[in-house]
């Protein structure tokens, strides 16, 4: 059985767009000036050693554009020898492989690939499958890699709506540029108390 782990680059507000595709995100790349060889190594390690991707259509598109022509570097290599489960009506259209479409019950498809295999199936970007895997109990980790900003706009990491639950932290890492990664794994639902 796969471990599924969402690993989100996140500001201090929430925040996780990185791009803007249609002109009206002011802050492209802004996880830039807090990158550290601590850093990258920390990241490479969430991912582990080989893993499978699990993307929506726009996450997609945008990789598919930048890390086939990356120069070759361990990330680079294995996210360009990963699988690719995504989500989308063309399939047909795909071009950066191996790949496969999820196909129109995305669920479904999902707990199928997690039976499959050994490979951590990792999902980065792709806001709206996140809470999907959430309320389906699908996600088994969510790292968040959190950098000391606060954006006030953007894509957040959850939509509004997305069901209450539960995480324990299992461990943290700072880097020496104040980006802090925070891994958790889910712990069922929220619980609640009474103040009185």
């Amino acid at each position: 059985m796969r471990k599924l782990k969402i690993i989100e680059h996140i500001s201090l507000d929430g925040v996780i767009q990185h791009s803007s595709d249609d002109g009206d995100f002011p802050y492209s790349d802004w996880t830039a000036p807090y990158r550290t060889p601590a850093g990258r190594d920390a990241v490479m390690a969430a991912h582990g050693e080989s893993f499978d991707l699990l993307l929506g259509r726009r996450t997609y598109d945008i990789w598919s554009g930048f890390w086939p022509k990356a120069p070759s570097s361990p990330m680079a290599d294995r996210l360009n020898a990963a699988t690719k489960y995504v989500a989308t009506h063309r399939p047909e259209s795909l071009g950066w492989g191996p790949f496969e479409g999820l196909g129109p019950d995305i669920v479904e498809s999902v707990r199928r690939i997690k039976a499959q295999g050994d490979r951590n199936l990792i999902l980065s970007g792709s806001s709206t499958l996140t809470s999907m895997l959430l309320e389906h109990g699908l996600a088994d980790e969510v790292v968040l890699i959190v950098s000391p900003v606060l954006l006030g706009t953007g894509k957040r990491f959850f939509a509004e709506g997305t069901p209450a639950c539960a995480f324990e932290l299992i461990s943290t890492h700072a880097t020496p540029s104040g980006v802090i990664l925070n891994t958790y794994k889910a712990a069922g639902p929220l619980k609640t108390a009474s103040l009185t």
